[in-house]
This record gives C-alpha cells, sequence and structure tokens, in this order.
C-alpha cells in the first residue's frame, strides 16, 4: 500500500483491515467511530480560543503549576523531541482526579486534577466530553485489533486495560516564518499502545513506512490510529510502532489532538518494571528541566 487506508469500524471486515494496516504501516483513519460532530466543533473552537489568548493569560496554567500531576501550558519549544525544541504550543490533560484519590494523596507522579483556564470556561467541558467518547473508541479499537491477531478479546488484559492510563494533548502549531524549515515535531515514535488523533484540514503529518515518508491525509469525520512502542512490543513486532513527523509549511496555524490510550500505571510490563515507571522514563525526556523540578 502507498497511501494510509481508511478504516470503517463498523465493517465486519475491520479487524483484518486493522491488522493489515497495523503490520503494514502502524497507521490507518479510523471512519465510523460513532462520535458526535458536534464534541468535534466544539472541541476546535474552544482550542483555538485558548490559543488566542495573549501569552500570560497562557500561562496562569503553565505546567509548573500543575506539579505532579503533569497538566498545563508550555510555550513554542517548551518541549523536547529526540533533544530538539518543537515548533508547536500545547496543553497536558490527563484523567481528572479528586485530591481524595488514593494515588494522588501518594503523590504518584501524573496523577492529579487538570489546570483549567479561566478565560475560556467551555474547554472543560469540551474536553471531557471528547476524552470519554474517544476512550470508547479505543478500547473498540484495541479489541478489533486482538481478533486481528486471532488473539481473543482478552488480549490485552495482561495491561488492566480496565484501569487504563488516559492522556490528552492539545497542540497547536503557529505558522512558520519564511525562513524556518517548518519542522513543527521531529521524526519520533509514540511511547505506549495506541494513539488515537484528530487533526484539522491543514496537514503536515507523515509516516514512515518501508523507507518511504508517506503524508497522512486529513479525511474529515475520521480519527487517525497509530500504535506505540509497547504495542509493537506486546505482538512481537506484528504490528508496528512507525516513526512520524510534524510538518507545517501552509501559512496557517495547524491544531491537533492526540489521545493516548494506554496499560494502567501499576501494570507490568517487563520483568522488572511497571507502565508507570516505563512513562515516567520516557517522559522525563521531554522536558527535562521541570521533571527535576517537579517530579524528581
Amino acid at each position: 500500500m502507498t497511501t494510509i487506508p481508511i478504516i470503517e469500524l463498523s465493517s465486519s471486515d475491520a479487524p483484518s483491515a486493522i491488522a493489515g494496516a497495523c503490520a503494514e504501516h502502524g497507521f490507518f483513519l479510523l471512519a465510523g467511530h460513532g462520535i458526535p460532530p458536534a464534541f468535534e466543533t466544539r472541541l476546535r473552537a474552544a482550542a483555538a480560543t485558548f490559543f488566542a489568548l495573549a501569552e500570560d493569560e497562557k500561562q496562569t496554567i503553565a505546567m509548573a503549576r500543575g506539579g505532579r500531576a503533569w497538566r498545563g501550558y508550555f510555550p513554542v519549544g517548551g518541549e523536547l523531541t529526540s533533544g530538539t525544541p518543537d515548533r508547536k504550543e500545547g496543553l497536558y490533560i490527563g484523567s481528572e482526579l479528586p485530591a481524595d484519590h488514593p494515588r494522588v494523596q501518594a503523590g504518584v507522579p501524573l496523577h492529579g486534577a487538570n489546570l483549567w483556564p479561566a478565560a475560556v470556561p467551555e474547554l472543560r467541558d469540551a474536553v471531557v466530553d471528547w476524552m470519554t467518547a474517544v476512550e470508547q473508541v479505543g478500547h473498540a479499537v484495541l479489541a478489533a485489533m486482538a481478533r486481528g491477531l486471532g488473539a481473543g478479546d482478552d488480549f490485552f488484559a495482561r495491561c488492566s486495560m480496565h484501569d487504563p492510563t488516559v492522556l490528552f494533548r492539545i497542540f497547536h502549531y503557529p505558522p512558520a516564518p519564511p525562513d524556518d524549515d517548518g519542522w513543527g515535531v521531529g521524526e519520533h515514535t509514540d511511547y505506549g499502545l495506541l494513539t488515537l488523533l484528530l487533526q484539522d484540514d491543514v496537514g503536515g503529518l507523515e509516516v514512515k513506512s518501508r523507507g518511504a515518508w508517506l503524508p497522512v491525509p486529513a479525511v474529515p469525520g475520521t480519527l487517525v490510529c497509530n500504535l506505540g512502542d509497547m504495542l509493537d512490543r506486546m505482538t512481537a513486532g506484528r504490528f508496528h510502532s512507525t516513526p512520524h513527523r510534524v510538518r507545517n509549511l501552509s501559512g496557517r496555524d495547524r491544531y491537533s489532538f492526540p489521545l493516548f490510550l494506554d496499560p494502567a500505571w501499576d501494570a507490568r510490563v517487563s520483568d522488572d518494571g511497571t507502565w508507570g515507571e516505563y512513562l515516567l522514563a520516557k517522559v522525563s525526556r521531554v522536558f527535562p528541566a521541570l521533571f527535576a523540578d517537579v517530579i524528581d
């Protein structure tokens, strides 16, 4: 295949089609996911309103204020990919946990309350509704993957997916200056099981498949699904975690909304470690100074 396939989730052949796409590219577009279009409209509008705020207003919910919960805003250049600053700004969000949750009380990193901008009160409900809907779709995709592997629907039970780690990001890629190469995010792979991404019509996402870079088209009404390193490991390489990158040369603002559906925090993913330990080792490289300040 020389293009990224579009797969209808409700189709009877979805498991085999998904398995083929995961083996070939590690990427596919998911149609027929059933998320109401209004959810997407509200999310896009609220995100655009937030990123249009003045920098000092956005900094009222800076990640440093989120502490060990690892939530909040970062400015352009604040996040690193393979040691290189990204040309994007963003908002880190996760499952909302109250102060009396046992993991929050224990100070477990990446657990706690989200930071919401007072100037954009509609963002909270838009995000919560979107995350809830996309997580449900993600579980359906994982079940289809298991059937495509011929492994039975409980294949992912070992990762305690009844209590998954769910993280969400909202990214804004400003237009690149005329003398800039436009790299928003350099080549990388994702860490975990499954990423479900809503992108806009600007494009710029590319996936490396069999040595060639393929554009991931922006098809209305679809989600981009791509696999992470942990799923590659769990399937012994049958399903690929594929390098991808983002380059915005459109002259327009680009927005993307990835949700990461990963194993339970305390699920053992190797003989010597849990998913939480694995994830912390990874995220420490993304914001190294902040990580040292609030997590170490």
